[in-house]
């Protein structure tokens, strides 16, 4: 008798009031007080189940699971998580619209978190956490996204072949490396992003005499991914190239095929620009979805990643730079030195992006 009304009173909000009225006449009391604890526990259990965070990210890192099993343990919220690339996850945002399940999305680069938020599927949020604990300039001005990780995007070179490298990435345009550079192809969102921090600091015209001067100093067609860069850095393709920080650093913790071993010693590299703006920054960063089903657990899973230990994992498992000021870093990433950052406005940044494609068409930067 007792599974049968349990089963019957899954669901047991609504009928625990009819409870007593199923029971058989001159069923014991010790009986009747066990059924109802028996279905309260159940009740109890379901509410808890119910606990859940439904995470769309184009973070394709296997060590995220340890930031996000953590979190699962600190507060018993259910991770449900949802992988793919950026612009696809955009993309199934709007087609779901208000149906949509998503509460939070993930995105690499100042570009892609933009992108989320002109297409309407992040929402503003108010929380002290995440406004005091993230520099200003690493979140929207209007509190669409936040940024919790970051890389340097930096230049680096075969010391063998080259004694006098760049300096600034302005300096990539000069005449004295010609047939010397690799770079990634223009659609490519760092290239995206450096060339719109570019157009920000110093201007559409210099952005663009920039942009063509670095395509006259192509070693080979742009190709392959930043991995690629420091590789043909080895194969002798190039002398110099742009690659984000944390692939190189990867390769100083774990072996990298291509990279860690012979010939990495003879790469050195640059953080550009420290007299002036600083060393560009490309942002790993996410948002609260706009339909989000269960906002107060996303904007918790938020303000979690701001947390120094957290913090400290974007450094240890995947070779960033945290973005809250004061949290250490780890021996391979250290190990790159210290520089000053270009802390321009990335809100500002991400505006430019069309521009800076456009700019990219015309000189035929492919």
């Amino acid at each position: 008798m007792r599974m049968r009304i349990v089963i019957i009173c899954k669901y047991w909000k609504s009928c625990l009031s009819g409870l007593e009225k199923n029971m058989p006449v001159g069923y014991p009391l010790v009986a009747r007080i066990a059924v109802i604890l028996v279905v309260v526990a159940s009740g109890f259990h379901a509410a808890v189940a119910a606990e859940e965070l439904n995470l769309y990210s184009s973070r394709h890192y296997e060590t995220d699971d340890r930031l996000f099993t953590d979190f699962e343990n600190q507060t018993g919220i259910r991770i449900n998580r949802i992988e793919g690339n950026a612009d696809e996850l955009i993309a199934r945002m709007r087609a779901e619209g208000r149906n949509s399940p998503a509460d939070i999305l993930l995105a690499v680069d100042t570009s892609r978190l933009q992108r989320a938020k002109d297409a309407g599927v992040l929402q503003q949020i108010n929380s002290q956490v995440l406004e005091t604990r993230i520099p200003g300039y690493l979140q929207d001005n209007e509190n669409y996204w936040f940024g919790f990780s970051m890389r340097a995007r930096i230049i680096f070179y075969d010391k063998k072949d080259v004694s006098n490298p760049p300096r600034t990435y302005l300096a990539l345009a000069d005449n004295q490396y010609k047939g010397q550079v690799c770079s990634r192809s223009s659609t490519n969102s760092y290239t995206q992003t450096l060339l719109a921090a570019i157009i920000q600091n110093h201007g559409k015209k210099i952005a663009k005499e920039w942009a063509a001067g670095v395509v006259k100093n192509f070693a080979r067609a742009p190709q392959g991914g930043d991995t690629d860069q420091l590789r043909a850095l080895i194969s002798g393709e190039c002398d110099i190239s742009l690659s984000n920080t944390y692939y190189f650093a990867r390769s100083l913790r774990i072996s990298v095929k291509g990279l860690t071993g012979k010939g990495q010693s003879d790469i050195s590299w640059v953080f550009p620009s420290q007299a002036t703006e600083g060393a560009h920054m490309n942002l790993s960063g996410g948002g609260v979805a706009a339909h989000a089903p269960n906002k107060a657990n996303a904007v918790k899973f938020l303000e979690y990643l701001t947390g120094d230990k957290a913090q400290e994992h974007f450094s240890a498992g995947n070779d960033e730079y945290p973005a809250v000021p004061g949290v250490s870093v780890s021996p391979s990433v250290a190990a790159l030195g210290f520089f000053k950052p270009d802390d321009i406005d990335l809100s500002k940044v991400a505006r430019n992006i069309p521009e800076a494609q456009v700019i990219f068409n015309e000189v035929g930067w492919k």
